[in-house]
């Protein structure tokens, strides 16, 4: 880790690992899972368009019959009114003639009459008939026009949701190309896809790690190799040595999760060692959620010589979860040695006590102020609020826990403290 304030040179890229070009393929294909979902939405939109004509054609088709039946029913009527006049006027020629009639002779007169009467009464009951075909003419024209109104509301109502599917379509097709565009970007920019996991995978991960409502459940997780499992130890107050102690190596001992119940049943806790990341078995970008790290009450961020990208996504998805963290730089009393070491510091010389502590005091200064320097840096520039990191040595925790004089504190017991009091906090 370099000096508070100084930025190593960024090496030229290297050539894409096998991981990278998988990653990289997966966000190809997601692009093209884009694109055709971009086609189809267009298909699509071509298809309603094709539906909106047609019932367009079909609503001028019927408006047109129904305008052609109205037509129809007027001319009858019409027709009918005709003949009625033209029966009126025979019927009154007839009541002339009978009236003529009356002044000749009585029985041609009362024969006339007769038959005037007669054809009177005919006249009389064609223009009933006429009066009720006009009615039932004009009544089958109101329902044709009903029709046709209806045939238009459909139409129109058809035509009011093929443009909304219309827009709808569109609407997709503008989400499926964003949807396509974003894909790009991410696949250019090299950023690995969010996934939110589903109620059945909360549950399977809360089974798998036995969840318990009445107990405190904090994961320690990290890059391979920072001491996680030391970390644990010294927390139930273990050495790596002793029997009951989780197991702890060189290269990642850890291959599954490891649930270490507190030893002591005053401290509603249990503890997880989390397998580490970075390794073959787990990459970077998957090892939040293939750890199942969003069932956890409080996860601890372990780091040792340096905070990586893969701290930055723990933090970042635990702030979707709402997760409380803590941040937390291991093994102080090795990085301080080497401090004192560089600055020419040798163990084996007749140094006085006093010497030995200003130059004790001055790096192990140097080295809080660097780290927390570093991973407010780091902090900023992924867009994460600044918190406060804990730093410690393993051995100085254990003496904390097991109530011990000791030397050389720095957070042990602050950060002790903190993670108790959130225990308490959130399980009463």
């Amino acid at each position: 880790m370099g000096c508070a304030g100084s930025r190593p040179e960024k090496p030229e890229k290297p050539n894409p690992t096998l991981k990278e070009i998988a990653v990289l393929q997966g966000a190809e294909g997601a692009a093209a899972q884009a694109k055709k979902d971009a086609e189809t939405a267009e298909e699509r939109v071509a298809e309603l368009n094709r539906v909106y004509q047609k019932l367009q054609e079909d609503a001028m088709a019927a408006e047109q019959a129904a305008s052609q039946a109205a037509a129809a029913a007027q001319a009858q009527a019409q027709k009918e009114k005709e003949m009625m006049a033209e029966m009126e006027r025979a019927a009154n020629e007839a009541r002339l003639l009978a009236e003529a009639a009356a002044l000749t002779t009585s029985e041609e007169a009362k024969q006339r009459a007769a038959e005037a009467e007669e054809e009177r009464k005919k006249t009389a009951a064609v223009q009933e008939q006429a009066k009720r075909d006009a009615q039932a003419a004009q009544e089958q024209a109101k329902k044709l026009q009903e029709a046709a109104d209806e045939e238009k509301r459909k139409a129109t109502a058809a035509q009011e949701a093929a443009n909304m599917s219309k827009k709808a379509a569109e609407e997709q097709t503008k989400a499926a190309n964003a949807a396509k565009k974003e894909a790009e970007r991410k696949l250019k920019e090299g950023i690995q896809p969010v996934v939110t996991p589903t109620p059945e995978e909360v549950n399977t991960a809360k089974q798998r790690v036995q969840y318990d409502e009445d107990l405190f459940h904090f994961a320690v997780a990290g890059v391979a190799g920072g001491g996680k499992s030391s970390l644990i130890n010294a927390f139930c107050g273990l050495r790596n040595n002793d029997t009951a102690a989780a197991a702890t190596g060189v290269t990642e001992t850890t291959l599954a999760t490891a649930r270490i119940p507190h030893p002591n049943a005053e401290y509603p806790i249990v503890w997880y060692d989390i397998p580490g990341a970075g390794t073959l078995k787990i990459p970077d970008w998957q090892y939040f959620n293939a750890q199942g790290l969003y069932v956890f009450d409080g996860i601890i961020i372990l780091f040792d010589n340096r905070f990586t990208m893969t701290d930055i996504a723990i933090l970042t998805n635990c702030r979707r979860f709402n997760i409380p963290t803590y941040i937390v730089r291991s093994k102080a009393d090795q990085h301080i040695s080497n401090i004192m070491t560089d600055r020419g510091y040798n163990s084996n010389d007749d140094e006085n006590e006093g010497q030995k502590k200003r130059l004790y005091e001055a790096a192990r200064q140097h080295f809080i102020q660097q780290t927390r320097q570093s991973v407010k840096s780091n902090l900023e520039n992924a867009d994460i609020p600044d918190q406060r990191v804990y730093i410690l040595s393993k051995q100085t925790m254990i003496n904390v826990v097991k109530r011990k004089q000791a030397k050389n504190i720095i957070d042990e017991i602050e950060l002790l403290n903190d993670l108790l009091r959130e225990a308490q906090t959130r399980r009463g």
